[in-house]
């Protein structure tokens, strides 16, 4: 029996048309551009299948009961376009990219802001980065990407919480939420890496100055090690980040690690010593921690078990674009990169034979479809499809001053007054029944922080 999580009427009819399909099962050859973007093409397809948002009486871009995935799914449309020139779902990407902005531009839109985290917010920022730095054309009308992923970062900078731990983000937003209580690596180091890219593309200082600070203060704290290279998964402030939850997933490593690519990237000098540092560092531990069975990229926290939520599948998919971005930014880090996502993705497209039309699954080490199927295999199978086609298009993200043309808007998401927990609220109770359903925490082991992310990990 396959193993389709979350079962619902709607994931029943994904289902039963993914049976239907006449599609085949995927044959790459990794040493073929057309191989390499017909099976992306391929997983693309099956990915759209579990998106309504196009569909009459839908929302665009909105996933209710999962919001942050909304963002994953547009980062492998934005790569899949970038690297393969198809532009069949571009306009459901512009749409739905654009409508979940919020009124103020920040991505903190009225149906999910009461719940959601600091990670699910910055990753729709980095959707928004992606699509500036890919020359995806702004929206007539609307906010440009730019100004959203400035509008994310102008929001999540003054949660930056000193009251604990000497600063940090919290991982969850409000004080009613489950997870508050937590600062979080995916948090900190998506805020490090949204701020790099910033730096690099605007030339403004103080994106620059925060990326710095972000750094420096994950390096005090429990989550990141320059000696070891480890990344914790989350530290507490209960006990002024004494302690940390070690949980080990592949997309904590990549976030620190596409940030400290970006600073190389930006950076000269001697500051662009300690970055190359840094990102050798951290490329090492992650191939070293992760890349285990033949070498294939595992989240081997829950995949041998066969117990990965939603989320936690995604986590390989996005860190396979991260390593892929960092070989563009970092040429001397390129040939093991490719190597490691040349294994990665011809594993990946051997598990994509699930009922003979392209389903995926999750772990690639198998080689072959292990019954699990869902949006989130076929978003990963897609995004370490199209990172292997840097092997042909070694162009990296552009800037301002080098092709890009999204407009900027500084101060944008400033005049969002609710956005911060800084600000009083009343809290009701229907608050926090429903912050108790969408933030649900596994919490087990490493001292009782080890922490399973339900919402943006």
């Amino acid at each position: 029996m396959y193993l389709l999580r979350g079962w619902s009427p709607f994931r029943g009819a994904v289902a039963a048309l993914l049976l239907s399909s006449a599609a085949h099962a995927i044959d790459l050859d990794i040493s073929s551009e057309q191989s390499i973007k017909d099976a992306a093409s391929t997983s693309t397809y099956a990915m759209m299948k579990y998106y309504y948002g196009n569909e009459t009486g839908q929302i665009p871009g909105a996933f209710p009961d999962k919001w942050w995935e909304g963002a994953p799914l547009f980062l492998a449309l934005l790569e899949y376009w970038h690297f393969t020139g198809d532009t069949t779902y571009n306009e459901e990407l512009s749409v739905g990219l654009q409508w979940q902005s919020g009124t103020d531009g920040d991505y903190m839109p009225s149906n999910y802001s009461s719940y959601l985290g600091n990670d699910d917010q910055m990753f729709w920022g980095l959707a928004a980065m992606t699509a500036a730095e890919f020359s995806f054309p702004d929206r007539p009308t609307g906010f440009s990407w730019l100004s959203l992923a400035q509008g994310v970062f102008n929001t999540q900078i003054k949660r930056w919480d000193t009251s604990s731990c000497g600063g940090g983000l919290r991982w969850q937003i409000w004080p009613y939420q489950s997870g508050y209580a937590m600062k979080n690596a995916i948090s900190n180091g998506g805020l490090f890496q949204l701020s790099a890219r910033l730096a690099r593309y605007t030339g403004d200082a103080i994106y620059l100055q925060w990326a710095n600070k972000i750094w420096d203060w994950s390096l005090s704290s429990p989550l990141l090690s320059n000696s070891t290279w480890n990344v914790a998964d989350s530290t507490n402030v209960d006990n002024d980040c004494a302690t940390q939850g070690n949980s080990q997933w592949t997309y904590n490593y990549g976030t620190y690690l596409m940030g400290a690519a970006y600073m190389y990237n930006y950076t000269n000098g001697t500051t662009q010593s300690q970055w190359l540092t840094a990102v050798n560092g951290l490329l090492n531990a992650t191939f070293d921690k992760f890349f285990i069975t033949g070498g294939i990229i595992e989240d081997y926290y829950c995949e041998p078990a066969e117990n990965c939520n939603n989320n936690e599948i995604l986590f390989k998919g996005l860190t396979s674009t991260w390593l892929a971005f960092t070989a563009l930014l970092v040429p001397s880090t390129f040939d093991s990169i490719i190597a490691k996502l040349q294994t990665s993705g011809q594993a990946a497209a051997a598990s994509c034979t699930g009922h003979s039309n392209g389903t995926c699954g999750v772990r690639w080490y198998k080689s072959t479809w292990d019954g699990w199927m869902g949006m989130e295999e076929q978003i990963s199978a897609t995004k370490v499809f199209t990172a292997n086609l840097i092997n042909f298009n070694k162009t990296a993200p552009v800037t301002s001053t080098t092709g890009g043309n999204s407009t900027s808007n500084p101060t944008a998401g400033e005049d969002d007054t609710t956005a911060s927990s800084q600000k009083t609220t009343a809290i009701t109770t229907a608050d926090r029944a429903g912050a108790g359903i969408v933030t649900a925490v596994f919490v087990a082991g490493w001292i009782g922080l080890m922490s399973f992310m339900m919402f943006g990990g």
